[in-house]
């Protein structure tokens, strides 16, 4: 496939040009947010030609960039033949016809060319019709007339998605699309919490690895279960949520599920249309912020993170930390982060080191989630003794003469079936029944 020759335009309003971090130090996002730019360009097939990055007080009006710029980015797109213009920002259907008309070329905004590179990720039926309704919902306030703009300006990024004759669509269909779309996944919604429900109701503990796109979290999710999801070093490389069981500890239902990944001014649109995918997230008893330490602006990405988490209300959960990719960079590095953040956990999830770390800070989680108890079972009741075994945690154990004392790590659902049993002799503690 072609791909299309781009530049890219990145302005610095005065109101976001900086961002204030830990410790009162201000980091100039200059350098990061045309990388970022860049690499999501490439991820959607874009020839990135050139990127330009401007200071402005606050958006023009008519074109958002203002007119002396402008003139300015005509020049490039003539001299270089170029055939997109893709702003770091979104702007307004007014705004994009604008500019279209001025510089007649495509122009787009971050908000499209993200959403053009989750409509070439998503797999899964349910990843495919929350994309289209996002797309929808962005397409719905730039239609004119009978048709969008785009469509004299060709094919390539940001016309793909919701199907070969979206372009020539009126408002009414978008609007029934829209709708038909909503109840699509409304009804997935449906069997979703379903399936909630029935694990609530088993009270499994629940973990979401959340984090920066291409910080690791499909490639922990598979260094740590029996997962085999697809891992790519690319930008929202998978999309689909994957929910799988990982093994503590013997005999205890632990589920850990992977998410969508977040970036800097991810589209509402995206939050609104995976409402249900991030209700994984919404549910789990605990989050495990992953974090590319390779990253040069890793503290930046773990600030976008923490953003959205607080914007679909999560935030307050548990959190640990956890530093991946520490293969790629030196020890010396490591230990200062250590220092910075003495209470995260380092690994590295392709290597599967640190693993055993990170299992022990879960376990201090999921041991609050579990009962302690003692039980004596009776030899005649064997099938009791095998219920146990699969669907508790057996710390200890002592046979007698005429049954079997069990120290027990048990969910409170499953603790109820064996109140009956309780064992308070003294040698019902973990010392005196080993």
């Amino acid at each position: 496939m072609k791909r299309e020759k781009v530049l890219l335009v990145l302005i610095d309003f005065e109101n976001f040009k900086k961002i204030k971090l830990k410790h009162s130090i201000y980091y100039d996002h200059r350098k990061e947010h045309i990388e970022e730019l860049k690499n999501l360009a490439v991820s959607a097939g874009a020839n990135v030609e050139e990127a330009i990055y401007f200071k402005q007080i606050k958006p023009n009006t008519k074109y958002f960039i203002n007119t002396g710029k402008l003139e300015q980015i005509k020049n490039i797109v003539d001299e270089n033949d170029l055939e997109l213009v893709i702003f770091d920002d979104e702007i307004t259907p007014t705004q994009q016809r604008n500019l279209q008309t001025k510089l007649n070329i495509k122009v787009l905004d971050r908000t499209a060319l993200i959403l053009d590179i989750f409509a070439q990720r998503a797999h899964s039926s349910e990843g495919k019709l929350q994309v289209e309704l996002a797309q929808l919902n962005y397409i719905l306030p730039r239609l004119t007339g009978r048709g969008i703009e785009l469509s004299r300006l060709g094919g390539g990024i940001g016309t793909r998605g919701p199907g070969e004759t979206k372009l020539e669509v009126d408002r009414r269909k978008i609007r029934n699309r829209i709708s038909m779309l909503k109840k699509k996944i409304d009804r997935i919604g449906i069997q979703r919490d379903t399936q909630r429900k029935q694990r609530e109701a088993r009270e499994i503990f629940q973990i979401a690895l959340v984090g920066y796109t291409n910080s690791g979290k499909t490639t922990l999710l598979n260094s740590t279960t029996d997962a085999d999801a697809y891992v790519e070093d690319r930008l929202f490389s998978t999309l689909d949520s994957t929910i799988r069981k990982i093994n503590i500890f013997s005999n205890s239902e632990v589920l850990i599920s992977d998410t969508v990944g977040f970036i800097e001014k991810l589209p509402h649109q995206l939050i609104a249309s995976f409402k249900s995918t991030l209700e994984e997230v919404r549910r789990s008893d605990l989050l495990l912020l992953i974090v590319d330490i390779s990253n040069p602006y890793y503290e930046n990405n773990i600030y976008s993170v923490r953003k959205v988490l607080k914007e679909i209300g999560v935030w307050n959960k548990p959190v640990i930390l956890v530093f991946n990719k520490i293969d790629k960079v030196s020890n010396t590095y490591i230990e200062k982060l250590k220092i910075k953040y003495k209470n995260a956990v380092f690994i590295s999830a392709l290597k599967k080191k640190g693993i055993s770390e990170l299992y022990s800070r879960i376990k201090k989680f999921t041991e609050k989630h579990y009962i302690n108890i003692a039980v004596r079972i009776p030899y005649d009741e064997s099938r009791l003794i095998s219920f146990i075994y699969n669907n508790c945690q057996v710390l200890h154990r002592k046979d007698l003469e005429d049954s079997t004392v069990l120290n027990l790590n048990v969910s409170s659902r499953y603790s109820s079936v064996l109140t009956k049993y309780l064992y308070r002799g003294s040698d019902s503690s973990k010392a005196n029944i080993s």
